[in-house]
């Protein structure tokens, strides 16, 4: 008998030594194992004194790991000690078996690791399904309580780090997302981006010797107060991307290049303007408007020469006084037409020509050119530009070719010249030709290109110097504010490391955030 026990307890706590097999009972759902505490006492929680005074005993029933598609029970017999230590605040306690239970404990610990494991793999819902189909009846809450009760892993100090902000509510609040570009791995999350928060929590970590940004100030500052020691690197896409950007504005500001790309349209046919009526009306005869002031005209006249005063008319044809008097002051119809073919001057005819201009470049949004031309003096109001544009759209003209737009000229910038289709190449020739400007962005654009690819940091200097001899103004900003950052880009160009990791835990928030319909907080 003795022997049988000992086996059971070899084969269901083979690493618990204090724990002694009495008997199973198995039936069709359940396995109840019946079992007792032997060791000889216990020491108080509270004071750490050891007793083996009993005061007495009940039974536990914590939940073990299943063992063939069935529960597993166990009826465990524990003992209730009295503390030996007299100014204890504790005058008895129930001994614990190391490595099976724990105070208030409803599983053992072996069930509650195998739950917890299922839990971060799987989380919540499916954990729980999971474990019934195992054989383990848990709610999905106890098993997120079970991986939350778990200890926070030793996170090894990072020796480089990577920075960016994150926003809690666009516009308004913002974060800061702290990574290890080693591991990859979330480090810390900070609740604002002031550069205070970051130099404190730099300044916590002596043992940082890199850290990758972008050219954010107040990163700068904060990373220069907090890590005096640490190496800066400005991530290479913003980078690319601040130079995309600059190079976009350049082909913009030098849009009517881009009309060489297009051949010219045929001369427009002269507008046909309406024969006058040989009486010299500036309206020809058959214009209802014209004609129904004719005719108002001559009876009025008519009735007035009949002796009938102005009331008078005024009742017989149904007009108002102040009409009937404008036509009686009228000698001849004619002087009373008013409209189109008058050709009265407009404040809005000194920017035609600057409209037309712009319309035949491709833009035609009527808001945006009535903003363009406020600058310019014009005083009028966006009404008149609108009917004038809206006049140009509706109006039949000939189908001509449209340049193509600044942002596809700096997307053929931007690419690899062997990519491009020989249409495309012969295009970006052309406006090479005719644009000076842009022969020079272009230059520029690919020297930072291979200078950025093959990590060449050392000739970013002679880059600057070569940038500011040219009239490229958007390249001109763009130097002054790598001049402003330099060691950091220098830095960035030729070692490895990037800010890739750190965009896309960005982008993780943002997925987050979007699952919580935006209510996720910090």
């Amino acid at each position: 008998m003795e022997e049988v026990v000992l086996r059971l307890k070899e084969l269901l706590f083979p690493s618990i030594a204090d724990v002694a097999v009495l008997s199973v009972d198995v039936n069709i759902e359940i396995v109840r194992v019946d079992a007792q505490c032997v060791a000889d006492g216990a020491v108080c929680p509270v004071c750490g004194v050891w007793s083996n005074r009993v005061h007495g005993s009940y039974l536990r029933f914590p939940a073990d790991v299943p063992s063939g598609g069935r529960s597993v029970v166990l009826q465990l017999k524990v003992r209730r000690l009295t503390c030996g230590n007299s100014g204890c605040a504790r005058r008895t306690f129930v001994e614990q078996v190391p490595g099976l239970t724990r105070r208030h404990g409803q599983r053992t610990e072996r069930l509650r690791s195998t739950l917890a494991a299922v839990g971060l793999t799987l989380a919540g819902r499916a954990g729980a399904r999971i474990a019934r189909v195992l054989g383990v009846s848990v709610s999905r809450s106890t098993v997120l309580r079970l991986v939350d009760d778990l200890p926070e892993p030793e996170i090894p100090a990072p020796r480089v780090v990577g920075v960016d902000e994150y926003a809690t509510r666009k516009g308004r609040h913002y974060g800061t997302v702290l990574i290890d570009i080693e591991t990859r791995r979330p480090v810390d999350l900070l609740p604002d981006r002031e550069a205070s928060s970051l130099a404190a929590w730099l300044a916590d970590r002596p043992g940082i010797e890199v850290v990758c940004r972008d050219r954010a100030p107040f990163f700068t500052e904060g990373a220069s107060a907090g890590a005096p020691q640490a190496v800066q690197v400005a991530d290479r896409w913003h980078l690319w991307h601040n130079l995309s950007e600059a190079a976009e504005r350049a082909v913009a500001q030098h849009r009517r290049c881009l009309r060489a790309l297009v051949p010219a349209a045929p001369e427009p046919e002269p507008e046909s303007v309406p024969e006058e009526d040989p009486s010299g009306s500036p309206w020809p005869t058959g214009h209802r408007f014209a004609d129904r002031t004719r005719s108002r005209h001559a009876a009025v006249h008519a009735l007035l020469e009949a002796g009938h005063s102005l009331r008078s008319v005024q009742r017989q044809l149904g007009m108002t006084w102040h009409t009937v008097k404008r036509f009686s002051d009228a000698e001849k119809p004619e002087n009373l037409f008013t409209g189109q073919w008058q050709n009265r001057p407009s404040v809005l005819d000194d920017y035609k020509r600057y409209l037309d201009d712009r319309w035949n470049e491709g833009f035609t949004n009527a808001w945006k050119l009535w903003e363009e031309t406020m600058p310019l003096g014009y005083k009028g109001s966006y009404q008149r530009v609108r009917a004038y544009l809206h006049k140009k759209r509706t109006s039949p003209r000939p189908v001509t070719a449209r340049p193509p737009s600044p942002r596809t000229v700096s997307g053929w910038i931007l690419s690899r010249p062997e990519t491009l289709t020989e249409p495309e190449q012969l295009q970006l020739k052309t406006v090479r030709t005719q644009c000076p400007e842009i022969d020079a962005l272009i230059r520029h654009v690919r020297s930072f290109a291979i200078m950025l690819t093959d990590r060449q940091g050392e000739r970013l200097p002679a880059w600057l110097d070569a940038v500011r001899q040219d009239d490229l103004p958007s390249l001109h900003a763009l130097a002054a504010g790598i001049d402003r950052d330099l060691d950091a880009v220098t830095a960035g160009l030729p070692l490895p490391w990037s800010s890739g990791a750190v965009e896309g835990h960005v982008n993780r928030i943002k997925m987050l955030k979007r699952q919580m319909f935006g209510r996720a907080g910090f």
